[in-house]
């Protein structure tokens, strides 16, 4: 058995980024990792553009202009302004060669065609220059950069439609149980509805993974050897809920060790989650989670999310830990790590009752876990400790 601080190291020393690439349209793109540079086809603005409501100038040594023409966004002529002309234009619209200023209407009094404007004026004043974003040529965004509706809208105004990006994993999610119940159908004596898969697949859409292949498998070993088989081979992440720990009618170490999957861990000192499995075979990486949701929704987020960071090739992105202090006195049992389901807000943490691995009332409520290491037994009210903010 391992410790958090071993595990978590394990998993990030054993995931690769996924290389494959493929070109989309950027309708499609949000959330996908560029896989090249893009350079600019056009400098951006393609013009000199007015940043403003107001008139363009052609500068001279009194306040007093003779006002020739109007542009608006969109215009294409440029009417030529002599000294002392000016023009009145819109904001976005193409600012005249022969103009070197804009000044916003609120400094401007009109006479039929002329205009007195109040206070000084340089050169260039509310002018964006041709190319002042990026230039034609120019690195516009980097490989590697995640894809935003701000990145793409910024690559869309560039002219551009599509880029090439890094596939997304194929992701297999497994769920173990015969006491499972599909919601929606009788529930019987004995029997439990199945939330794990709801809940992970939920939890992969957060991180933008839509495309996900689920099986649901009985308590069969035969049945559990097949399923793995096939989910290894055709997919880089095998996500698996139950059946990783020993007893008579847990199966899926039994099956994992049978089709040669190579442990990196098994077992990790912390609570929930005990009975946790990485492993990889050829280039498929494997999670084997605790049945129990509390618990299977702490490892995802404490090792999965890291490893599919990498694997999307994002592997920065990790979730926020900060310290903040304590609402709440609390006593560690045992000498395990633990992860604490918890209320964040305000640099202030609370614990939430009910922290059992088989509850999800707590964590429908909570957006945070608090981190207490194998080594503290408890926790002091005002005592700053160690937080992770969970996505919501």
């Amino acid at each position: 058995m391992i410790t958090v601080e071993e595990a978590i190291l394990a998993v990030k020393n054993n995931c690769s980024p996924l290389k494959l690439t493929e070109n989309i349209p950027l309708s499609e793109a949000l959330g996908f990792i560029l896989s090249e540079d893009i350079i600019s086809p056009i400098n951006m603005p393609p013009f000199s553009q007015s940043a403003m409501d107001g008139y363009a100038l052609n500068l001279h040594d009194s306040n007093d202009y003779n006002l020739i023409d109007e542009i608006k966004a969109g215009d294409g002529h440029q009417p030529e302004l002599k000294k002392g002309d000016a023009v009145r234009i819109f904001t976005g619209a193409a600012v005249p060669k022969t103009a070197n200023a804009v000044i916003m209407q609120e400094r401007v009094s009109t006479i039929e065609n002329n205009i007195s404007i109040q206070g000084a004026i340089n050169k260039n004043d509310n002018i964006r220059p041709l190319g002042e974003q990026v230039q034609k040529g120019a690195l516009a965004l980097k490989k590697n950069t995640k894809l935003s509706p701000a990145a793409i809208g910024f690559l869309y105004s560039l002219g551009i439609t599509e880029a090439s990006v890094f596939k997304k994993p194929k992701i297999a999610l497994i769920t173990t149980g015969n006491e499972l119940v599909e919601p929606g159908q009788n529930l019987e004596f004995g029997k439990i509805y199945e939330s794990n898969s709801g809940m992970i697949e939920s939890a992969l859409q957060q991180i933008g993974i839509e495309n996900v292949q689920s099986y649901k498998i009985k308590d069969d070993y035969s049945s559990t050897l097949e399923t793995l088989k096939k989910a290894i081979a055709l997919n880089d992440l095998v996500i698996i809920t139950g059946g990783i720990s020993v007893g008579d009618y847990d199966f899926v170490g039994k099956a994992l060790h049978e089709l040669k999957v190579d442990e990196v861990f098994y077992k990790v000192k912390q609570k929930p989650g005990k009975p946790l499995f990485f492993g990889k075979k050829g280039d498929s990486h494997i999670f084997a989670l605790p049945g129990n949701p509390a618990a299977a929704l702490s490892c995802f987020y404490i090792y999965v999310y890291s490893a599919l960071q990498i694997i999307l090739n994002n592997p920065a992105i990790n979730l926020p830990r900060i310290t903040a202090k304590s609402q709440t006195n609390y006593i560690k049992k045992g000498d395990r790590s633990q992860f604490l389901k918890a209320i964040y807000n305000n640099e202030k943490v609370s614990l939430l009752e009910g922290q059992s691995s088989a509850m999800l009332q707590t964590f429908a409520i909570s957006n945070a876990l608090v981190y207490l290491p194998s080594d503290h037994s408890e926790i002091k009210m005002n005592e700053e400790i160690e937080v992770i903010l969970l996505p919501i």
